[in-house]
Order: C-alpha cells, then sequence, then structure tokens
C-alpha cells in the first residue's frame, strides 16, 4: 500500500486508488474542498513535493484559470488532492485547510 507523507503531520498507509482529498480528511488532515471534490473552486490543492504526481487533469487546468492561479501549478506543483488516485507513495503540503484559513471544510467528496 501506498505511504503519504504530509510536510509538519508525518506518514500515513492508505489503500491504492482512493482519492487523496479522502485519504487526507480520513487521516486527520483538515483540508477544504468546498465544492464536495468536483474541481471547481481549488481550495483542496496541494503542493506536491515528492511522487510521480505532477500531471494535471483538464479540469484542473480549467478550476485553475478560472481563479487566476494557472502559472501556480506549474510554478508551484500544485495539484487539486479531489483530481488526485494515490497509486504511489507522495508527499504533499496541503495549501489551504481548516486550521489555516478558518473556514469549515465543505462537503465530504464522493468515493
Amino acid at each position: 500500500m501506498p505511504y503519504i507523507t504530509v510536510t509538519g503531520r508525518g506518514t500515513v498507509e492508505v489503500e491504492i486508488g482512493k482519492k487523496l482529498v479522502l485519504a487526507l480528511e480520513d487521516n486527520g488532515i483538515n483540508i477544504l474542498h468546498h465544492c464536495g471534490g468536483q474541481a471547481k473552486c481549488t481550495t483542496c490543492r496541494v503542493e506536491i513535493l515528492a511522487g510521480n504526481y505532477l500531471d494535471v487533469t483538464n479540469k484542473e487546468k480549467m478550476a485553475f484559470a478560472d481563479k487566476g492561479l494557472e502559472d501556480q501549478f506549474i510554478d508551484d506543483c500544485l495539484r487539486l488532492s479531489c483530481q488526485i488516485l494515490v497509486n504511489g507513495d507522495i508527499t504533499v503540503r496541503p495549501i489551504m485547510t481548516v486550521e489555516t484559513t478558518g473556514l469549515a471544510a465543505g462537503p465530504r467528496p464522493a468515493d
């Protein structure tokens, strides 16, 4: 099973194929996901620090462009955690969490 390492929080083992946003949430990382995992709000974005997850989907490109963040996903290795299926080890830094923003997480994304 793959491991997710979250900077400042440690490493957890998750089942292969699980959405990263759900894996983070299920392991105590209060990542935001205001659109419920539909790749529209960009609140679930993470910085990819290690792992083979840098290929951005068209849905992500559109979401980043709609929010004016299109340069960041390339320059800062940002991805939407609702669009990543964990298929190997990954190290991430969540960008927006309940703790850092004071906002509610949002509706739980579908599996």
